[in-house]
């Protein structure tokens, strides 16, 4: 059963969507003034990585995120790069999807509606709030009247006393300064469309309520936004969308937490690298004046994202944004992202390690897509004797690491089934790894490979990369660096002199055996002769 965590009613609650077997999302995306940081890969991996699981767990999910190309913000770039409006919202649109290409979600988006696009749709459905008596025009402009809708604040869980009005030079033409545009008349050499009440273009909330209408109907299943959305911007989405409709807007609100400027380097890769947040936890970590205070955003001059990607690989950067559960602030700093990289980095070593023993490539292997075939996996790997007692003490082993698999890959789901903890998903998968590395030299798997151990390990790899990919994680093998690339061939050219000094030893040649290793020792690399092995490291 998968539980998400609702803002509108400050618990968790079990995931029924609206139409059986189907799930419709809408996420907040970005207003395009200026080039994306990595404050707006937030909520695009955090809500492909829930339509992964879900799409794991066999629905049928559609993911629209929005395209504001029409606000305030975008006129003033405009004219101080004396271009058309729709110039600078084209260049970063293809800046925000090449970005989005790079981190692996933009195919897994539905649709990304653009605002302008939808402008027909705007005018129909604010006359429709109009008719209904929950706006007024006023001066060419158009307001929503908040004190006709009697549940304002149930998201926010704020009063009209806790508020505050917009003030500006609007007031004077609204009822209360509670009172939100819906449409705002022209300013000259300002764009602008014809409407009723003259020329003009949308407010800011009411693209959302209309686009989501259009794309997933009056009631979808999930809205998502960061958590400094949750007022005004969502509130007013639902007095709009529930005022012309008569029925909610959607089922479950969720809202990730901010990123933040860090001041601490933690270590990534322990054994929970998060972990589920309580209620009360959550009113901590859910308050959005901290997390407004050290929020990275454009107008306090974050890096553009498509920078950050010629220091980072995309996956580096989502395994850190899905290392921290969604509802909690992301401290942000490169040394953090640098920590998370060593982490992730183990599991690449990892794969290496399986291909050298098993001839496999972890990237190539077959996983189940579905939650619902992983008994299957298990069966193509796991030997069945129904002569009990012909098993041999080996054999007992390897069916109780099947079994420890299982329980892992069972924990992941948990976790993920709890209100999509990648937090604590991750920390599992490394505990998971940790398992395999074990059993690799428990078997002595690098010295005398047998099948049923190396059958075992494929189904432990497996099943790794089954729960990696339901976070987009081990989707393609990572390229390797020029430095990479140089230190495979270091480490080859080592074990080539450890397999000249292993045949000298076996020929009783201890002088030249000798001699390789006072070398090697001597260019800081020492080496550690174990039962049929010889292992080796760097000492400087």
């Amino acid at each position: 059963m998968i539980r998400i965590y609702n803002t509108i009613t400050k618990t968790k609650e079990e995931f029924k969507p609206v139409i059986a077997g189907k799930v419709g999302i809408y996420l907040c995306g970005p207003t395009v003034y200026k080039p994306s940081h990595i404050g707006h890969m937030v909520g695009p991996v955090i809500f492909d990585t829930i339509k992964r699981y879900l799409k794991y767990n066999g629905y049928e999910v559609k993911l629209i995120i929005n395209i504001t190309d029409v606000d305030d913000k975008l006129i003033a770039e405009s004219k101080l790069r004396n271009v058309p409006m729709s110039t600078v919202a084209d260049e970063m649109i293809t800046d925000y999807m090449n970005n989005l290409t790079a981190m692996g979600v933009k195919d897994f988006v539905d649709a990304f509606p653009k605002a302008t696009e939808h402008i027909n749709n705007i005018i129909k459905f604010i006359q429709d709030l109009i008719d209904k008596g929950f706006a007024y025009p006023s001066d060419g402009d158009v307001y929503f009247e908040v004190n006709k809708y009697t549940n304002y604040g149930k998201l926010s869980h704020r009063s009209l006393e806790q508020m505050t009005g917009e003030g500006g030079d609007t007031v004077e033409r609204k009822r209360s300064p509670f009172d939100f545009a819906l449409w705002k008349s022209a300013k000259p050499n300002e764009p602008s469309w014809d409407s009723p009440w003259g020329k003009g273009r949308p407010g800011w909330h009411i693209e959302c309520s209309v686009m989501s209408r259009e794309l997933l109907g009056e009631t979808f299943d999930i809205h998502g936004g960061g958590l400094d959305l949750v007022f005004p911007h969502h509130e007013n989405e639902i007095a709009q969308s529930e005022s012309r409709h008569g029925k909610p807007m959607c089922c479950y609100w969720m809202h990730n937490g901010l990123m933040q400027e860090s001041g601490e380097n933690v270590k990534i890769g322990g054994r929970k690298t998060s972990s589920a947040l309580t209620t009360e936890e959550y009113t901590k970590e859910g308050d959005i004046k901290s997390q407004e205070i050290g929020k990275i955003s454009k107008s306090k001059g974050a890096c553009a994202f498509r920078d950050m990607l010629k220091q980072f690989a995309p996956e580096t950067i989502r395994f850190f944004l899905l290392s921290t559960h969604y509802r909690r602030p992301i401290d942000f700093s490169f040394a953090r992202i640098e920590e998370v990289g060593k982490g992730l980095e183990t599991f690449y070593r990892f794969a290496k390690r399986l291909e050298k023993i098993t001839s496999q490539n972890f990237y190539s292997l077959n996983v189940p897509t579905n939650r619902n075939d992983a008994e299957m996996l298990r069966q193509k790997f796991e030997p069945v004797s129904t002569n009990t007692a012909s098993i041999s003490t080996n054999t007992q082993s390897q069916s109780k690491f099947y079994g420890i698999i299982s329980a892992y890959r069972k924990k992941f789901l948990e976790a993920m089934d709890d209100d999509f903890n990648t937090g604590g998903a991750i920390g599992i998968l490394f505990e998971l790894l940790r398992e395999l590395n074990k059993f690799i030299e428990d078997s002595k798997l690098e010295i005398a490979p047998n099948t049923e151990s190396i059958s075992a390990l494929k189904y432990g790899a497996s099943v790794l990369r089954e729960l990696g990919l339901t976070l987009g994680l081990f989707v393609n093998q990572p390229k390797e660096s020029e430095n990479e690339s140089s230190n495979e061939l270091v480490s080859k050219l080592i074990q080539l002199l450890i397999d000249v000094r292993n045949s000298a030893r076996q020929n009783k040649d201890f002088k030249s055996a000798d001699k390789i290793r006072s070398g090697l020792s001597d260019l800081g690399i020492q080496l550690e002769d174990r039962t049929g092995i010889t292992e080796w490291n760097f000492t400087k």
